[in-house]
């Protein structure tokens, strides 16, 4: 009798869920929207020109050094350089239009080549950033040293840089720390000799060519690593899931709300007189809210996987074991906040407060590795990071059936704290 009970409420509420076409396609077609843009931001890119980073260069000395450092930044791939006048380039990187721009100085190159050996008189490059920005930043601070740092000190080992030798000999003779004084000395009479050694001779155009200039000693390789072979990151499914899961919980909202105004109306004391218990009235409506919430989930993972190659390398038992805990998490949150309920604006106002939430610090927006250290610890308490842990475990990291155990346990245990909650709660009129 209870089970037949129980069905013909679920029977109900997906009748009148259904019928509702317009609410139908926005309870999918919104979280769809949504997690395809945020997972396009968060996707890797593929190395293009479209993805290089622009950098605008004021060349304000036009030495042969500068012309060089400017030319092999054009030459690098990772950025995308042009040269612009000073004022224009401060104007777009106030506007926002530029992220970083260089500044290099009137004397950089001779102020550069001369303090090469020795400290002090070091030039100033500015560089011109938008405060929102600062990542940018730091790669074009990088990309300006690995760059100028080989233009400069091929100039100071060539022949043309004997001028600055001689300009530091002179600055080392004034240095009081003598055994530094004398180090200093014997390098650079090394460095002389290399320059002389290295200078063509009459009449021979085709002698040794100048120093190739200090590189970076070591190459850098990326190897994105995940636990299955062939698994690699795919930033749409984590939006996917995440957003999934916000909606979900948005959803539920709507369920607690439809469950007040049936308080409202009578139909709570309607279904005691038949007499319906309240753990029918309480298991049916869950239901329900769990298998449309579970529908939703599975139309968004269907798109993701069709359309944007989302696949989970993990277990797929897994997989769809923590789609089912989120939509019951989900279920029990809207039983709880229909039983605490005093009223619909109410519990309205304060549900979308609390599912905003959930869902911020559940790091389904972003993803919580970015968050500051203790907020990371704060979320351990959060149910939805662990739902967003599970969904991100079985897709692009490829984790095997015991890595969402806890996200599980975790998970089913506020669904059974929310359930129990809402049973206790539950009051068949408005107080």
């Amino acid at each position: 009798m209870k089970l037949q009970q129980i069905a013909a409420i679920i029977a109900k509420d997906l009748r009148l869920f259904f019928s509702n076409r317009a609410a139908v396609v926005l309870t999918v077609a919104v979280p769809v929207i949504i997690a395809s843009f945020f997972g396009n931001l968060t996707s890797p890119k593929k190395s293009s020109g479209s993805g290089r980073l622009k950098l605008w260069v004021v060349d304000q000395d036009r030495s042969a050094i500068s012309a060089e450092i400017v030319t092999k930044l054009k030459e690098d791939q990772s950025v995308k350089v042009s040269e612009h006048t000073e004022d224009e380039t401060r104007a777009a990187v106030a506007a926002g239009d530029v992220s970083v721009a260089v500044v290099l100085p009137q004397g950089f190159g001779e102020s550069a080549g001369s303090s090469f050996f020795t400290p002090g008189g070091k030039p100033v490059i500015t560089l011109l950033t938008d405060p929102s920005r600062s990542i940018e930043a730091e790669m074009a601070r990088g990309v300006l040293f690995q760059h100028g740092m080989a233009v400069i000190s091929r100039q100071a080992f060539s022949p043309g840089g004997a001028k600055w030798i001689d300009q530091s000999f002179q600055s080392v003779e004034q240095m009081a720390d003598a055994p530094q004084r004398t180090a200093l000395r014997d390098l650079l009479t090394s460095v002389r000799r290399w320059q002389q050694q290295s200078a063509p001779s009459a009449g021979d155009k085709t002698s040794n060519s100048p120093a190739a200039g200090l590189s970076m000693p070591f190459e850098t390789k990326v190897e994105p690593l995940t636990a299955s072979k062939g698994a690699v990151y795919n930033g749409y499914a984590h939006s996917f899931g995440g957003m999934g899961l916000q909606f979900i919980l948005l959803f539920a909202i709507e369920c607690a709300v439809a469950l007040l105004q049936d308080r409202k109306s009578g139909m709570w004391r309607r279904m005691r007189a038949a007499p319906v218990p309240r753990s029918v009235v309480l298991a049916g409506r869950a239901l329900s809210c769990a298998l449309i919430s579970l529908g939703t989930m599975a139309v968004c993972w269907l798109f993701a996987i069709l359309v944007f190659g989302v696949r989970v390398h993990g277990s797929w038992a897994g997989f769809v074991l923590v789609n089912v805990a989120s939509s019951l998490l989900a279920a029990s949150l809207a039983l709880m906040l229909a039983a605490i309920g005093r009223s619909v604006e109410a519990t309205r106002g304060i549900a979308i407060f609390a599912v905003l939430i959930l869902v911020m610090l559940g790091g389904a927006w972003m993803p919580s590795f970015v968050f500051p250290e203790w907020m990371q610890e704060v979320t351990q308490f959060i149910p939805t990071r662990w739902a967003v842990d599970g969904l991100d475990a079985t897709t692009w990291r490829g984790l095997p059936f015991s890595a969402v155990a806890t996200p599980l346990l975790a998970m089913l245990g506020c669904t059974a704290l929310f359930s129990f909650v809402a049973w206790w709660r539950f009051r068949w009129q408005g107080e």
